[in-house]
């Protein structure tokens, strides 16, 4: 059993000091499995997602065909990526480290990082985690303007694109700051990593860094949700009447599919167990057993959100083929297929 109250493995530390939210001590649950489990799964994620994310990049900026918007955000997507990848050797230091020191004295204090390192770790995780959030939501949203606003190609222009990619950089560079400060606020005062939360002011800074956690997942999920269902509402009225456009309209569809299968399979789990677990610790909902589930299964759901970076660049494999045409006059991304594009809008509707 571990001798401590491990609320901070969910904010990516060890152990938390003060009392536990319940008395009983048939609350508390061995997850020492973790800091293995850690090793092994930011080992295979950082050797796959720097090959598939080095790839993608090395594609799309030696791509001798103009840039459209999907290709823009994509780039920026794997650059998000990239950040959390080169992070994941300190990582496993610190999980190295922590289990040595776990394994020899069985107490996690007797090693501890210093502040920068915590900072530096926490922020390249946030760049990752909300930048593949916010910029899947840019994919799915540059899909809606390319099927349901066909005729409004302005909307995706590759100025647009790198303005918007550059706006979200700004918001996710603000939010990957500021999250580690309130994190800092709450810390143990000798030990940074660890969260306190045995005051009233350092409860009040974990709360609010999780509204803004949760804030930061469920605007852009309601999002993207919104973008799909319009976009496959238009792709089943024109699935019998446009058949011209069949090819786009399965290569969209497999855009919408896997961007949504990676959303919600790497994203929604972590949050759902962040905010049961903190929930539970903080005395908002006292439930014991949900408390040792949050707590056991957070090393699994923490490893899949991280896996995301490895799965994004497949996005740009599986659409790779509708970016070639968009660029080569297809798409009217760039704004000058306008006329181009009305017309294969016309032929469709003479196909019924």
């Amino acid at each position: 059993m571990l001798e401590k109250n491990d609320f901070s493995t969910l904010w990516n530390a060890t152990d938390l000091e003060g009392k536990p939210s319940w008395p009983s001590s048939n609350c508390t649950v061995d997850t020492s499995y973790r800091f293995t489990f850690y090793q092994v799964s930011y080992s295979v994620i950082f050797l796959l997602g720097l090959a598939t994310n080095s790839l993608a990049l090395r594609r799309l900026c030696t791509s001798s065909c103009s840039v459209s918007s999907t290709a823009v955000y994509m780039a920026s997507l794997s650059f998000a990526d990239m950040f959390f990848v080169i992070s994941l050797p300190m990582r496993i230091y610190y999980y190295h480290q922590k289990a040595r020191a776990w394994s020899r004295t069985e107490n996690l204090t007797s090693w501890i990082p210093g502040a920068a390192f915590c900072q530096v770790t926490f922020i390249l995780k946030y760049i990752s985690l909300y930048g593949g959030i916010f910029f899947l939501v840019c994919i799915a949203v540059d899909r809606y303007f390319a099927v349901v606003h066909p005729l409004s190609p302005n909307l995706r222009r590759q100025r647009v694109a790198r303005i918007v990619s550059g706006g979200i950089w700004c918001v996710v560079l603000g939010l990957s700051v500021s999250l580690p400060l309130l994190r800092l606020a709450a810390s143990h005062q000798n030990r940074p990593c660890l969260l306190d939360p045995s005051s009233l002011r350092h409860r009040t800074f974990i709360l609010v860094s999780l509204s803004l956690v949760l804030g930061s997942f469920l605007l852009p999920t309601l999002i993207l949700l919104y973008s799909y269902c319009r976009v496959l509402s238009v792709l089943r009225k024109s699935r019998h009447r446009c058949r011209s456009q069949s090819r786009n309209r399965r290569q969209t569809l497999k855009i919408i599919y896997w961007v949504l299968g990676v959303y919600l399979l790497c994203f929604l789990p972590y949050h759902v167990n962040l905010l049961g677990y903190t929930l539970t610790h903080m005395k908002l909902l006292p439930h014991c057993g949900l408390a040792k589930l949050t707590k056991t299964v957070h090393p699994v759901v923490l490893s899949l959100a991280s896996f995301n970076c490895c799965l994004n660049p497949l996005i740009y494999y599986f659409s790779s083929s509708l970016v070639h045409r968009e660029t080569s006059g297809g798409g009217g991304s760039n704004g000058h297929n306008v006329k181009d594009q009305r017309l294969r809008v016309i032929k469709c509707c003479d196909e019924t």
